[in-house]
């Protein structure tokens, strides 16, 4: 740093200021100071200057898997606003387990982060008491359950998005409909069931709501051609999640049902795939990116001691339709 001021003709304090973007520097001589950081290669230590700030400028962000689009995409959008407030992003993936999700807590909690962002609230919940227990602050992001008050939080009407792809099926007429499910996704189903409860009392239950416990395309597949072999009657399926759609497309083909004349699919978070899929997939998009920058600026608001003016938002999602959805098929004389 000293090489750095000699080069630029300034003091140390004045290089510091520039690499650390705390405190103003004239612009003419901020250009001079990154000349010579630049004619130097000089590297700042940020082990020294989180010892000599207090602050690391490192934000842990916590994810159950990056191996679908809706957290990749999450990911991506984090760290690029982390980055342009000169912050750095530690990634942790649960992988779906609860004790993978405790050691990266427990871990996390004697680092050095200044803040943690948790997305998603899978295998989380029965460990939020390490989480008021961390010595930064913690905002969540993504939280499809009831989310503590005690954390501010960043998410969508989850809810409202079931309702969205409910009607939509409901309005084109569709009265005989199956659910494919994952476990996790409890709101979604409720507000696809309110959609139809709300107009005519029509209860989707029993074996018309199938809950996929494996997130996978052939899981969704047979749990597709189950429920299209057990209710022939059935003219439109609505899948919580992009993978479910997939597989129910697939098995769509496999009985011999077209997409969307014999039966419409709706499909819920809108995968890059799903435009680009044949048919392209009507979907409740979720805002994951707006969702992602919002929760950002709340947890460094936090972590600057600044106090959040909403600490629970909640963004609305979208229906758009696309493809595979259409009136309901006449399926009287095939059943």
């Amino acid at each position: 740093m000293q090489d750095v001021a000699r080069r630029a003709g300034v003091t140390k304090q004045t290089v510091s200021n520039v690499v650390t973007g705390r405190v103003g520097v004239r612009p003419d001589t901020a250009a001079r100071v990154r000349v010579a950081i630049d004619e130097l290669g000089y590297v700042p230590n940020l082990v020294a200057r989180s010892l000599a700030t207090g602050s690391t400028r490192t934000v842990g962000l916590f994810v159950p898997t990056v191996g679908t689009a809706f957290y990749a995409a999450l990911v991506e959008e984090v760290e690029d606003a982390l980055d342009e407030h000169g912050h750095h992003l530690l990634l942790c993936t649960t992988r779906r387990s609860g004790d993978r999700a405790r050691r990266h807590l427990a871990g996390l909690t004697s680092r050095s982060v200044d803040a943690l962002l948790v997305a998603g609230d899978q295998d989380l919940l029965d460990h939020l008491p390490l989480l008021s227990a961390a010595r930064f602050p913690v905002a969540l992001c993504a939280w499809e359950t009831d989310a503590p008050e005690r954390f501010p939080v960043v998410t969508v009407d989850y809810e409202k998005g079931g309702l969205l792809a409910g009607r939509h099926l409901r309005d084109l007429g569709h009265e005989h409909v199956v659910v494919l499910a994952s476990p996790a996704h409890a709101r979604r189903v409720e507000g696809f069931k309110r959609a139809f409860r709300e107009q005519s009392d029509a209860e989707v239950s029993g074996d018309r709501v199938r809950f996929v416990h494996e997130p996978s395309f052939r899981a969704a597949f047979d749990a597709a051609r189950s429920a299209l072999d057990a209710h022939p009657e059935v003219t439109a399926l609505f899948a919580t999640h992009d993978v479910l759609a997939s597989g129910a497309l697939e098995a769509a083909q496999a009985a011999g049902r077209s997409v969307p004349d014999d039966l419409s699919v709706v499909a819920y978070d809108d995968c890059p795939a799903g435009p680009s899929s044949r048919p392209a997939l009507t979907s409740v998009v979720l805002p994951r990116r707006q969702m992602a920058r919002n929760a950002v600026t709340l947890l460094l608001d936090a972590a600057g001691g600044r106090e959040p003016s909403v600490r629970h938002r909640m963004l609305p999602p979208e229906l758009v339709v696309r493809d595979s959805s259409g009136p309901a098929a006449r399926r009287s004389a095939d059943v």
